[in-house]
């Protein structure tokens, strides 16, 4: 195995900052002032610590190497910053991690006691947790239209520059109007897949999604959801109904926060979704324009509807920085890029392979626990397969040959139905569990049947569909007042029905003011649970909320 300590210095190690935070009991980072010459019984102790470290960061642990517990660095001689490296690959081998230097510093030049050099070093350690294939992270792309969503996207995936003229993009459009309008309309899913040692492996070899995810490591899908706003609609289902764990917002360098920019945002606010912002097309404004949009930018992120700390990312030392807090939701990067000359694209790339999972292991296994949820928001008819649903698993785990629930149909009904096959990424796999993305092939069920926003759920548990529901509601914005028999579009999950106001506990709400409101859907009962995030609209009207209680709905015999 090649030094890491070599790699370090022939690469272009970014450094570390002057001091760390102090060490925090829980999460996935470690800190080690030193690992020479461990005994065995230290040894076993340190590689139950990375096991741990590991299973916090749901795959990926970063150690910080010659730094004390207080965060201070205090640096290492060459000789045990080497030794502990090693140390360090011994304990990765046994749990089958792999080891990279993401950045290091120089605490001193000549150290006044010893006179030698002493280092510090950061360490990103990365093992595929034993249940899944690779670490799976869901991005979801917004933006107004022309902020060159798709073409970023583009060069990311197969990584040729863009020639000023959107040719990155024809590869994510999926009907002949968006390659000729040169706008997206529906949500397009593309892939990226980074190796143990963080280098993209779309950019080798053959691009099939079956080759880079047998390949990965680590796997970001990117969904593409449109700009327009005639086509906001296909917006919030994909926000709602895939369940990112993050967003990337582009904003046109030459327009600032212009058109549906400012709405994008706050549905993924709305909906809790942390949010990283990149300004693209620098290469076509002078520098005076592009200071405009970022100060624009960070004003509207540090006012009080977010309440951000906005972060501009100049350098890897800064990506890096900006991937380990980013789940604090408190902070904001900003990235200046061109998919033309490709200004800072690595900064980029950067970031998203530290990023680590936002969603910590025990969540997930909790999750998995529940009975299973699987909503329904991609519908296929398949040759010699059937009908083949895909969406989101929310709770519990489903594998090939189970029997589940299918509905709710116009009755409100469920009916028993069996698994046929599973896939995620175009990969048959036996178990597809909570928080993963999936398709799943059902026996004996026709394409007519099916329609998005229905659900796969266990057979297991008393299942009650619903037309009325209480949720408690905030009008972000209306141009008068809302009051009972109000009609507004819902949209909760993969759930999209238009709903009337039954009920409120107030005679009417404006903008900024809250309210319990119950709403019934107008067309067909739905699979609602307490305590799901929804949204609503209706043109100009828009608002957000949660589900307090369901009202189930009876159906009668005729």
């Amino acid at each position: 195995m090649e030094n890491l300590i070599d790699m370090a210095d022939r690469s272009s190690s970014v450094e570390m900052p002057e001091c760390l935070p102090p060490e925090e009991e829980e999460g996935n980072v470690e800190y080690k002032l030193k690992l020479v010459n461990p005994t065995n019984f230290r040894i076993e102790h340190l590689i139950t610590q990375m096991k741990w470290r590991l299973e916090e960061g749901e795959g990926e642990a970063i150690y910080e190497i010659g730094v004390e517990d207080n965060g201070m660095l205090a640096g290492l001689a060459d000789s045990e910053l080497e030794a502990s490296i090693q140390t360090l690959q011994t304990m990765a081998k046994r749990l089958g991690a792999s080891l990279t230097v993401l950045r290091e510093k120089t605490v001193a030049e000549k150290d006044s006691e010893t006179g030698k050099r002493r280092r510090a070093m950061e360490v990103l350690v990365r093992k595929v947790p034993d249940d899944q294939e690779f670490i799976d992270l869901r991005l979801a792309v917004l933006g107004n239209v022309d902020a060159g969503k798709s073409t970023l996207l583009g060069v990311l995936t197969h990584g040729e520059l863009d020639n000023g003229r959107g040719r990155a993009r024809l590869n994510l459009f999926r009907h002949l109007h968006e390659i000729q309008s040169g706008r997206t309309s529906s949500i397009s899913h593309e892939i990226i897949g980074f190796d143990s040692s963080g280098e993209i492996v779309n950019y080798s070899g053959s691009r099939s999604v079956e080759d880079i995810c047998e390949a990965s490591t680590k796997l970001i899908t990117l969904i593409d959801l449109a700009g327009h706003h005639k086509y906001l609609k296909t917006t919030i289902f994909g926000l709602t109904g895939n369940s990112p764990d993050c967003a990337m917002l582009t904003v046109n360098a030459s327009t600032g926060m212009a058109g549906t920019t400012k709405e994008h945002l706050g549905y993924a606010m709305a909906l809790r979704v942390p949010v990283f912002v990149v300004v693209t097309k620098i290469d076509l404004c002078r520098s005076v324009m592009v200071e405009k949009a970022l100060r624009q930018l960070e004003l509207i992120l540090k006012g009080p509807g977010c309440k951000k700390v906005p972060i501009r990312i100049k350098t890897e030392d800064d990506a890096i920085t900006a991937a380990s807090n980013f789940d604090s939701e408190a902070i904001t990067p900003i990235f200046m890029v061109s998919s033309v000359n490709g200004k800072n694209l690595d900064l980029l790339r950067k970031f998203l392979n530290v990023l680590p999972p936002l969603k910590s292991r025990k969540d997930r296994e909790k999750l998995v626990q529940h009975s299973t949820e699987f909503q329904i928001d991609e519908l296929f008819s398949v040759p010699g397969v059937g009908s083949v649903v895909g969406g989101n698993i929310r709770r519990g785990s489903i594998r090939e040959g189970d029997k589940v629930m299918l509905g709710p149909y116009e009755n409100g009904l469920f009916r028993l139905v069996k698994v046929k096959t599973v896939q995620r990424n175009r990969l048959p796999c036996r178990l597809i569990q909570a928080g993963q993305t999936a398709t799943v092939a059902l026996l004996d069920v026709e394409r007519e049947e099916l329609r998005k926003g229905m659900v796969l759920v266990s057979n297991n548990q008393d299942l009650c569909s619903c037309r009325e529901f209480e949720a408690d509601v905030y009008v972000l914005f209306h141009t008068s007042r809302i009051s009972t028999g109000f009609q507004i579009t819902v949209h909760i999950g993969t759930v999209c029905q238009t709903a009337v106001i039954v009920k409120m506990n107030q005679k009417y709400i404006r903008t900024n003011e809250k309210a319990c409101v119950t709403f019934r859907l107008i067309k067909q009962p739905e699979y609602i649970c307490p305590g799901a995030r929804l949204l609503f609209r209706d043109g100009k009207t828009k608002g957000m909320g949660e589900v307090l209680k369901i009202f189930p709905y009876e159906h009668v015999e005729r």
